[in-house]
């Protein structure tokens, strides 16, 4: 049976193969808080990419993140042949079956297709790993049930194209929970590129439930918590204040033209001010703390790059917001903030960079000779980096 604690579901591993910079490329016993270092164009937004692409081809179709990213001609890694595969195994609940979803596209004469497309588990030892779901160009079999073991019958079903998603089709029809649970994983994923600017904008009014991924309908989400949980919003305020002490509180005015404003008021004075005049950092920051705080958490959170525009006492401040996060939802955020690092320990941490044959590798920095001991001593991630204790990642090298 499968374990009955209820916690998060957690990816263990990904595996991406021929994906622009990425032509092969493993990160194995991923943490529930994994952050992704490098300097400038070592492969940190591709991997960041491929989470994306992943949740666009299941919200929007294969063909839609296919054209938006250049087709094969930009996507597929140069000098590579075969398809583009992307490998993802999770558990649906800690100490339940490791589930492996294995996805190939390729490029036809009319767009892109699934080469391959499989589900794959193993139940219980000395078991073999068996796929409950299988489709290549449109055409395969399932194995429906709750728990669907080797002996069971296997349902062909054919898709309306070879450039449709098996999981995404059939992980609709009741008959199919396991390929539901995949599903509704990656769906649930919330993958952020917040913009300081787009928190500045004034939306129609209206409670939205989570927010964008630039950040633009923060005042909808500061609305929907005031309406529907005053508890959290309040939880969000003090993390605010315990982060930047002066800020008191934020609202969200609906103007007579339905127009929405975010106000933001300071401890010391008695009327708060218009968004547009509170800092970049203020807003990132608030917009950061309603994806964390979030009453129903994504599964899967990514960040990119938050030292843009936060000041970098307030990295350090981020970073354990997003470990107490992690409890909640697997987070992935990609960083080259020194100050971000320094309060995370070495398992957590993967730097990123260029081979001399221009592709991504990675480290994950406690499998780095001497850190763990460096760190034993007092030392921290953010400065063993700047001093170039790390074997690999350093901008001014070839990096590995």
């Amino acid at each position: 049976m499968l374990d009955s604690y209820a916690g998060p579901a957690r990816i263990e591993s990904l595996h991406v193969k021929n994906y622009r910079a990425l032509r092969d490329i493993r990160f194995e016993r991923l943490t529930p808080l994994t952050v992704l270092l490098g300097p400038n164009g070592s492969g940190k937004s591709t991997v960041f990419d491929v989470f994306a692409f992943l949740s666009e081809c299941f919200s929007e179709g294969l063909r839609k993140a296919w054209d938006r990213r250049g087709r094969f001609r930009e996507l597929r890694s140069r000098d590579s042949d075969g398809p583009i595969v992307i490998e993802v195994k999770y558990r649906e609940r800690p100490g339940s079956y490791l589930i492996t979803y294995h996805l190939e596209i390729e490029e036809q004469m009319r767009g892109p297709v699934v080469k391959r497309e499989f589900l794959r588990w193993k139940r219980g030892h000395p078991a073999a790993p068996f796929h409950f779901l299988d489709y290549s160009y449109g055409e395969g079999e399932v194995v429906t049930g709750d728990q669907p073991e080797p002996a069971d019958e296997r349902v062909k079903k054919s898709l309306s194209g070879p450039d449709v998603l098996a999981v995404s089709t059939l992980g609709q029809l009741a008959e199919n929970p396991r390929v539901i649970a995949l599903r509704s994983f990656i769906t649930g994923w919330h993958l952020s590129y917040l913009s300081a600017a787009a928190t500045r904008g004034n939306p129609e009014a209206g409670a939205e439930e989570r927010l964008s991924q630039t950040g633009d309908n923060l005042p909808n989400v500061i609305q929907y918590l005031r309406e529907r949980h005053e508890n959290r919003l309040e939880e969000i305020f003090a993390a605010l204040r315990r982060r930047i002490p002066r800020i008191e509180k934020v609202e969200a005015e609906i103007l007579q033209d339905s127009r929405l404003l975010l106000l933001v008021k300071d401890a010391p004075f008695s009327s708060p001010v218009l968004s547009k005049f509170v800092s970049d950092g203020t807003l990132k920051m608030l917009a950061y703390l309603t994806i964390l705080y979030d009453p129903t958490p994504p599964v899967l959170i990514g960040i990119e790059e938050p030292e843009n525009y936060l000041h970098p006492r307030l990295l350090p401040e981020l970073a354990e917001e997003c470990r107490q996060a992690a409890s909640r939802s697997q987070l992935v955020v990609t960083t080259h903030s020194p100050f971000f690092l320094n309060v995370l320990p070495p398992k957590e941490v993967w730097v990123l960079y260029r081979a001399e044959d221009g592709f991504t590798r990675s480290r994950r920095v406690s499998d780095m000779p001497g850190i763990s001991e460096f760190i034993e001593h007092g030392a921290t991630l953010g400065e063993l980096w700047l001093e170039g204790h790390f074997d690999v990642g350093d901008p001014l090298s070839q990096g590995g």
